[in-house]
């Protein structure tokens, strides 16, 4: 069930109904969707050198919104975080707001998710710093993700989190010992409290009814590949695969999806207007950046970075750039060569 599909039979439904909340970016991510290996993205022309056959290959369209694309780059990016990895444990802790302050993330996108982004990062960073923790620098990558399992808007920030840290004082490593991390409760309590001063700061509406506790899940993840791996499926491709639709009848779609609870395959079936906002609410801000890295894990950071893998006795492969898949040929599977390239909207003179 292509997504494509259900976009061009609902888009005037959903434009009727759901117009005066639409931004600019839904209608981009739509019709770059619609577009995807089209020869509205533009066409590329190959030929087989060994039984030269040719044709007209449509490009992807290339947005992060799109569940045909970006295989590639969500691959290298896990290529780059393997070459971090620490031969220690690792933590994955989650950062939610509650459901009171949706409507004001919604209105405000971009500015809230900053702040989101700065809130986690000092409270953990602090935490880290703090003697009683670790008392050390540590490093976490930070994902941003705007769904529930039910696709729904739930704005959350993953962060996988090395067990350690770099005492730079000292100039020495620190283990972090046991299951936990750092406390949950006392986490979310100054996470709460600094999040909202930076709404109050940015003059920004603060509900009434914000409540008093807040929810940080921290959980023990082994060695941070499992982690690392689960967080790069919603980075380039939307919040949903293609094969999770599994019908579109009489003007409504169902999807599947896995309750975290009970893990078990659950169905939600919306009317097709309805399930495209549901999607298209996931669409970022133009030039929001879902994925940061803090700490010696910052791009800034590969000297510290380098430091701490010889102290582990961490052995650096060399990166190697993971090629870009080919185009093989319909009728010998040979690989072919591309030749030329034409760009959308191309009519001959």
């Amino acid at each position: 069930m292509e997504l494509s599909s259900i976009i061009h039979q609902y888009y005037n439904a959903f434009i009727s109904k759901h117009g005066d909340t639409v931004l600019p970016g839904h209608l981009k991510a739509m019709n770059a969707i619609c577009s995807c290996r089209t020869p509205d993205s533009g066409e590329l022309y190959v030929c087989c050198p060994k039984c030269n056959h040719a044709e007209w290959h449509p490009l992807s369209c290339g947005h992060r919104s799109c569940p045909k694309c970006q295989n590639h780059e969500a691959s290298q990016w896990i290529d780059r975080q393997q070459g971090k990895l620490l031969p220690v444990s690792y933590y994955l802790v989650t950062f939610t707001l509650p459901y009171e302050l949706r409507s004001v993330t919604w209105l405000h996108q971009k500015m809230v998710y900053s702040i989101l982004f700065i809130c986690v990062s000092s409270t953990l960073k602090d935490f880290g710093l703090n003697p009683k923790n670790l008392g050390a620098e540590i490093g976490m990558t930070m994902v941003l993700h705007t769904h529930s399992r039910r696709l729904d808007f739930h704005p959350h920030v993953h962060v996988v989190v090395p067990g350690g840290g770099v005492d730079k004082r000292r100039r020495q490593w620190k283990k972090k010992k046991g299951k936990y991390l750092f406390n949950e409760f006392a986490m979310a309590t100054v996470f709460r409290a600094r999040f909202l001063a930076a709404l109050k700061n940015a003059g920004l509406p603060i509900p009434k009814n914000v409540p008093p506790k807040w929810v940080v899940d921290c959980e023990h993840v082994g060695k941070g590949i499992t982690a690392l791996k689960y967080l790069s499926k919603y980075l380039y491709r939307g919040v949903i695969s293609e094969k999770n639709i599994v019908s579109n009848r009489n003007g409504r779609v169902t999807f599947k999806y896995i309750e975290s609870k009970t893990g078990n395959t659950r169905y939600r079936t919306l009317k097709g207007e309805d399930f495209l906002h549901l999607i298209m609410q996931h669409v970022l801000p133009k030039g929001f950046r879902r994925v940061r890295d803090y700490g010696f894990l910052h791009g800034n950071a590969k000297k510290l970075l380098f430091l701490v893998q010889l102290i582990l006795h961490v052995g650096i492969p060399k990166l190697v750039q993971r090629p870009r898949p080919v185009f093989k040929c319909p009728c010998c599977k040979s690989p072919m060569v591309i030749l030329g390239f034409r760009q959308a909207g191309w009519k001959p003179g």
